[in-house]
């Protein structure tokens, strides 16, 4: 195996949990994804960076082989079941294995109260959160059972203890049921299955926005979206809803590390788990 010239992630501090262990890794184009995909990579992992963005994927392909990380580029929508079936079985045809997979892909689209959302947007939020984890989930597993081996971590968000985005709520919280509901069918089977809750994330890596069409605010939103910054921060009305004890956005790689926790076999007796990181 190469050895990589320069760490990927400092935090992994020589960590090799993953050496050779077939990892994919959705939404690795930019931000909590591709801090995963460096980390995994940094522990020695094949990582699998599947994306929507060909941009974002090949950045990050680009950053992961420089250091002599083997890896497979996967492009698609995967709220689509064809999609993520697809992402398995070309990771299979390719590696002959999955070992660990991280559902990352996803994020909200505006913050407003419940009921100014339209039946599209909470549609958009259900697509982008909730069915990329299940159908990834689901047709990871049977391959996973197959051989009584795998980890599955899934990443969900604070916004379920949180105000003001109901819909991407939603969508997390259905995360959250599907870790603690099927992990608990799967225990037996030798499969893992974890969950991450990150709280307000600094992200600098992106390319692709969340939201790609004009948010046209009225000053009443935007003076929501301004307030809600500040309660991350402890200020203002409902200041302790989401407030971030910290004081600040956490990075990527601070995710990226308690999902690599999860993954690897130091949570070996762990299943089901979710696990708030930032709160």
């Amino acid at each position: 195996m190469t050895t990589m010239s320069s760490p990927l992630d400092e935090r992994a501090a020589g960590a090799r949990r993953f050496v050779d262990r077939v990892s994919i890794v959705t939404g690795a184009g930019q931000g909590i994804g591709a801090a995963t995909a460096r980390r995994l990579g940094a522990e020695g992992a094949i990582v699998v960076i599947a994306d929507l963005s060909e941009a974002g994927a090949q950045r990050t392909r680009d950053m992961l082989e420089n250091h002599g990380v083997q890896t497979m580029v996967f492009l698609g929508d995967l709220s689509e079941w064809d999609t993520c079936h697809r992402l398995m079985d070309e990771t299979l045809e390719r590696f002959g294995r999955i070992d660990v997979l991280v559902n990352n892909v996803g994020g909200p689209y505006r913050s407003q109260y419940m009921w100014e959302f339209t039946e599209e947007q909470m549609y958009q939020d259900m697509r982008r959160n909730f069915w990329p984890t299940m159908f990834c989930m689901h047709a990871a597993l049977t391959h996973m059972i197959a051989v009584e081996s795998g980890a599955i971590v899934n990443v969900a968000s604070s916004a379920v203890r949180g105000i003001l985005r109901a819909p991407y709520a939603a969508a997390k919280g259905g995360v959250i049921a599907l870790t603690t509901s099927v992990g608990l069918e799967v225990a037996e089977k030798g499969v893992r299955i974890n969950c991450v809750a990150p709280h307000t994330t600094a992200v600098t890596d992106r390319l692709v926005p969340r939201n790609t069409e004009p948010l046209n605010l009225t000053p009443e939103q935007e003076a929501l979206a301004q307030a809600r910054l500040a309660r991350f921060m402890g200020e203002g009305p409902y200041a302790g809803v989401d407030f971030t004890p910290m004081r600040r956005r956490g990075g990527p790689e601070e995710q990226a590390s308690a999902i690599a926790f999860l993954a690897s076999d130091d949570a070996s007796f762990m299943t089901g788990q979710v696990l708030w990181v930032g709160t």
